[in-house]
């Protein structure tokens, strides 16, 4: 069983940054791919970022291209993994809870489906506002 617990939400105005953790326990051995889902109030869950367990490739959707960065933590040494979503230039837009989430395996140009992961978080809020 995997468990993954965000953090590093909260409230910025327009042009700040956040940067959103995502800690994976539960199965230290293997590298999962983990993706990156918003959901804002009346809107479907959209998958933002993703990183491959297998290769390390970066998957973006076009409206947070050159302002959010996937990045992972690939310490052998703990029993926690962690993935990071450095988010610069916030827009209002992005205002959503935002959501980690872990496939067992690579998922290819079917990452940002939230039916090709496994293992959910609980969400975090983010909120951009002037």
């Amino acid at each position: 069983q995997v468990q993954l617990v965000e953090s590093g939400g909260g409230a910025v105005q327009p042009g700040g940054s956040l940067r959103l953790s995502c800690e994976v326990s539960g199965d230290s051995r293997h590298f999962y791919t983990i993706g990156w889902f918003r959901q804002a109030p009346g809107k479907e869950r959209e998958g933002v970022s993703c990183i491959s367990g297998s290769n390390g490739k970066q998957y973006y959707i076009e409206s947070v291209k050159g302002r959010f960065t996937i990045s992972r933590d690939d310490s052998r040494d703990n029993a926690k993994r962690t993935v990071y979503l450095q988010m610069n230039s916030l827009k209002p837009e992005d205002t959503a809870v935002y959501y980690c989430a872990a496939s067992a395996v690579p998922r290819g140009t079917a990452w940002n489906s939230f039916l090709s992961y496994d293992y959910w978080g609980q969400g975090t809020q983010v909120t951009v506002s002037s």
